[in-house]
């Protein structure tokens, strides 16, 4: 027994030496460019920026109802999203279907949009309020950072430069005419040290989404190995009682004693970015899908036919000048119509009442047939489960909670009544194992900044000398 005992320490010492040769400048690397990333996330268009460059409505060109723009779509149910804006002096449709395709219907003529050129693409740009000489950059089809999915239906995409002083590129769908991304010469620069090597995000590899998926699974499976082998060899060769010589409670010096001291100290730190690191990618698909399914929504529209009951008077009836954009959607099987504006600080504008409250909860009832509703909550203020770090949490908001066996909450808008996102119980605990461990959103730190920063920093440093000497013993074990 004790000399099995003995090869397996012996293994335990060189599986640590070895992978942590491979794996200590990865965990460098994450731990440098995570302190980027709190302060510089990866490009992503805006809701508000989005409608910034919107133009108003020009109602004398809207002669196709809804439910014309949906047929000469080819829908066959009521689609995900409906939007109604214009397209340079051309009011259009703007249709996503379940399946995520996108289809752009005019609503002058009805005739489907399916080309965009360069001239048309730049006078999209030049009402964005940041542009200066919009001029076109290149056609793109996929780059760094229009690299994932949810950008495949509007491909390709004119890239064009807005000239302003932030260095501005706007991502213009050379199919649909909708400006599907913006990206600032801050972020193109910072992302470089941040999320990209951070998520691994290469292009090639990130394009295709499984493949990135599982080699981020296995180098930081990998990684969780290192991390625990070097606590629990850190832990053996600790002395607090029998010191070493000189009274030292390691057995090292000089950049050993450093890896040793450090990774006792934050060792569990570093096991707990890596193991939540790890579990934000879904391993063995344990955690249910954060999306609110097209069944669900369905039921709470009320409605699958592909028609919308009111006609272009009715939708003119009920906004106002200033709107740039009108959602069409259901509730409850009766037509609802949002106006938003361009400079709106909530969600919608044009508005003199919100949506009843018992229309939002019979719908709601629908959500989920067979399980009774529990409880119903209008949160005036931000809490554990809905809050805003690195997006913004509209207030105040209406969640329902259900007597289902997955413990599923809803939020909803309550002026609105749109269905703002789903948590159910493993996605509670997802929100602690992820956004708990990896990522410290933890209210009482996110309400006290910079004391989130000053907690985030210290951890990451603590996690950056453990590295750092690390790939200082591996060079010299290599040499």
């Amino acid at each position: 027994m004790a000399k099995l005992l003995k090869i397996l320490k012996r293994w335990l010492y060189l599986g640590h030496r070895w992978l942590g040769i491979v794996t200590c400048l990865l965990f460098a690397i994450w731990f440098m460019s995570g302190v980027v990333m709190m302060y510089v996330g990866f490009p992503a268009l805006s809701d508000a920026e989005r409608r910034a460059g919107l133009q108003p409505l020009r109602w004398d060109g809207v002669q196709v109802s809804p439910s014309d723009a949906l047929a000469a779509a080819g829908q066959p149910r009521f689609p995900q999203d409906l939007r109604l804006q214009m397209l340079g002096t051309e009011p259009v449709y703007r249709v996503t279907a379940w399946n995520g395709a996108r289809t752009a219907v005019s609503a002058q003529s009805g005739r489907i949009i399916d080309n965009v050129g360069g001239e048309q693409a730049l006078a999209v740009a030049a009402q964005d309020p940041r542009a200066v000489r919009p001029s076109i950059i290149d056609e793109v089809t996929r780059d760094q950072w229009s690299v994932t999915a949810r950008y495949d239906s509007l491909r390709p995409f004119h890239l064009i430069a807005l000239e302003d002083p932030a260095g501005t590129h706007l991502y213009v769908s050379a199919r649909t005419g909708e400006v599907a991304l913006d990206t600032s010469r801050t972020e193109r620069v910072w992302n470089w040290l941040g999320a990209i090597p951070h998520w691994i995000y290469l292009t090639p590899l990130r394009a295709q989404a499984e493949l990135w998926r599982e080699v981020v699974l296995w180098v930081s499976g990998i990684s969780i190995v290192t991390a625990m082998t070097g606590f629990w060899i850190g832990v053996l060769r600790l002395r607090l009682k029998n010191r070493y010589r000189l009274g030292r409670v390691t057995p090292y010096q000089g950049w050993p004693a450093w890896h040793h001291l450090a990774g006792v100290i934050g060792g569990v730190t570093l096991i707990t970015f890596v193991v939540s690191g790890w579990l934000s990618m879904n391993p063995n698909r344990w955690f249910s899908s954060r999306a609110v399914s097209q069944a669900k929504l369905e039921r709470y529209a009320g409605t699958t036919e592909p028609s919308f009951a009111l006609a272009v008077q009715d939708l003119k009836a009920v906004t106002c000048t200033p709107a740039v954009e009108l959602r069409l959607y259901h509730i409850g099987g009766r037509p609802q119509v949002t106006p938003l504006c361009r400079d709106s600080d909530q969600n919608s504008c044009c508005r003199d009442a919100p949506v009843p409250r018992e229309r939002l909860l019979t719908a709601a009832r629908q959500l989920l047939q067979d399980a009774p509703i529990t409880r119903t909550t209008l949160l005036e203020a931000e809490d554990a489960y809905w809050y805003s770090h690195h997006q913004t949490r509209q207030l105040p908001v209406l969640r329902v909670e259900f007597a289902d066996p997955e413990s599923t909450w809803l939020h909803i808008d309550p002026a609105t009544g749109e269905v703002l996102g789903g948590l159910d119980h493993s996605g509670r605990i997802r929100r602690w194992l992820f956004n708990g461990l990896h990522t410290l959103d933890f209210v009482v730190l996110l309400a006290r900044r910079p004391a989130w920063d000053v907690v985030v920093w210290l951890l990451s440093t603590a996690g950056l000398i453990i590295s750092l000497s690390g790939i200082v013993l591996g060079w010299r074990r290599l040499r």
